[in-house]
């Protein structure tokens, strides 16, 4: 997996999209907003930024999310979470979708048990520290970068860890297995 010389930072929940809006005009902060395009190309803007932190509102593992959230709820049809894993190990792997180097994840406590699940169950459980919950405001998210804490990488395994997202059960997302 590549990486940049910027701090890549990914902000998901309902109100992402006018969080990064309000983060324009920062210094040493390029805020990118998704609007009506594809995550790939928001990947291309992010790899030619230049600066300390780019923050943006297109998440490369959401349609992944939005599969195991629907395979869990039982709102998805059969065998779109699969479809799903092998699409973002292909978008990872062709490099097409970078993983940043934080998700900032707005007002969790307001999101659907399951999908909350996938943000800091799954996520969090592979890379505790590059999931950091935080209140949905543009003055909130500014306070967040300024307190990132370094830690791991997301796992070398990551593959395998997407191809078990089918046996990785909500409430037990990110617990210590036997």
């Amino acid at each position: 997996m590549r990486r940049l010389g910027s701090t890549v930072v990914v902000v998901v929940g309902e109100r992402a999209a006018e969080v990064v809006g309000g983060l324009d005009g920062l210094h040493n902060v390029r805020a990118i907003r998704r609007g009506e395009r594809a995550v790939a190309e928001v990947t291309d803007l992010v790899v030619r930024a230049a600066a300390t932190y780019v923050v943006h509102d297109a998440d490369p593992l959401g349609g992944l999310g939005e599969a195991w959230t629907g395979f869990f709820d039982e709102s998805a049809p059969a065998g779109g979470l699969e479809v799903a894993i092998e699409s973002a190990l292909a978008d990872l792997r062709d490099e097409r979708v970078l993983l940043p180097d934080y998700y900032l994840v707005l007002d969790p406590d307001d999101m659907p048990a399951t999908r909350r699940h996938w943000w800091l169950g799954v996520l969090a459980g592979a890379a505790p520290s590059r999931v950091v919950p935080t209140p949905g405001t543009a003055a909130a998210v500014t306070g967040a970068l300024g307190r990132l804490s370094a830690g791991p990488w997301w796992p070398a395994d990551l593959e395998g860890r997407l191809r078990a997202l089918p046996r990785t059960v909500p409430d037990r997302a990110g617990l210590p297995t036997a």
